[in-house]
């Protein structure tokens, strides 16, 4: 018996024409990103979804012209600061012209059994951040580590011994519940169906010092419930509407909160603190662009009405006595 292996039969030129057919019809599903166009074949819901990604791209030199003219800001302050104190203490001095807000801002590190050691070492540096970020501020807060142990102080002793002479921090062992009144703290999570619309600076809000990648949604809305202290969510919906879930770092929260303690405006605080990533846009402009889009969708509608009609003028009934009535237009505004 021959154990010849057959040759492969070549590939047929009805299979090439199909390859090249499947590659012409891919292409023609790509947006024309230069143009802001997209194809026919496109749904609504991509539509939209290019449509924010267009507006976020067009407004990148303006938030990053806010966060140039907002360091500048801060650069001219310690200048004239400087210049007005020549007696070698000049930085010091700066730092003490600060006015420090009694507002209590609390990372709770309750949740170190639920993170692998690389996601620790990300919260550490979010922890940094947060204090350096603190003692810039024009109006510093009281800044607490509650629950300060395990692993995170392991990894802290390893790569940051110089944290035991931290400043203007409170770093404690035990939980945020023991320290503080029940009735003075509020735990900010975006699960909370609470919106915050001013920051009361006698209050204690506390920060879940968990970065978990979503593997544990709505755990620090329970938590807070357990214990029974209020809750409320940054009102990132009404100023901001992002591609992604409306879940910030640890450090994202504690900027936002420091940037609207020297503005106290919220929208420019977000937009001064969110990074490029998330996609944000501000929520007004979104509203008139779908506004706008709702508008042009109800003309052609009425266009593509007026235009059949007087194509079936002849027909004796009305096509609402058919039962064909015009379709119910969909909502323009984007998903929440």
């Amino acid at each position: 018996m021959s154990t010849d292996v057959l040759p492969t039969p070549p590939e047929s030129d009805c299979v090439k024409t199909k390859l090249d057919s499947s590659k012409d019809q891919t292409e023609q599903l790509k947006p024309n990103f230069d143009k802001g166009e997209a194809p026919e074949q496109m749904s609504k819901r991509q539509m939209k979804k290019l449509m924010r990604q267009k507006q976020w791209e067009d407004q990148r030199e303006l938030r990053k012209q806010k966060r140039k003219e907002r360091r500048q800001r801060r650069k001219l302050e310690r200048q004239s600061h400087l210049e007005s104190n020549s007696d070698g203490h000049d930085r010091k001095r700066f730092r003490s012209e600060a006015v420090p807000s009694p507002l209590r801002l609390i990372i709770d590190c309750s949740f170190d059994n639920l993170m692998v050691s690389k996601d620790i070492k990300k919260l550490h540096k979010q922890i940094q951040r947060c204090y350096a970020e603190n003692r810039r501020a024009s109006h510093p807060v009281q800044y607490y580590l509650t629950s300060h142990g395990g692993q995170l102080k392991k990894i802290m002793d390893e790569n940051d011994k110089g944290w035991v002479n931290w400043k203007d921090i409170h770093i404690k062992p035990e939980h945020y519940s023991e320290l503080m009144k029940k009735e003075d703290l509020i735990y900010l999570t975006s699960d909370s169906p609470n919106i915050l619309k001013e920051l009361d600076e006698s209050k204690a809000y506390v920060i879940g010092g968990l970065v978990d990648h979503n593997h544990h949604k709505g755990i620090t809305y329970r938590q807070a419930s357990e214990h029974g202290i209020n809750h409320a969510q940054l009102p990132l919906g009404d100023f901001v509407k992002m591609n992604s879930r409306k879940v910030l770092a640890v450090n994202h929260v504690f900027e936002i909160v420091l940037e609207y303690l020297e503005t106290r405006d919220w929208q420019e605080a977000f937009f001064s603190i969110l990074p490029q990533r998330k996609g944000a846009v501000p929520a007004d402009k979104v509203c008139e662009n779908s506004s706008h889009e709702h508008g042009s969708n109800r003309d052609k509608e009425e266009e593509e009405s007026d235009s059949s009609a007087e194509e079936n003028t002849e027909n004796v009934l009305d096509p609402m006595q058919k039962g064909e009535g015009p379709d119910r237009m969909d909502s323009t505004y984007p998903q929440q």
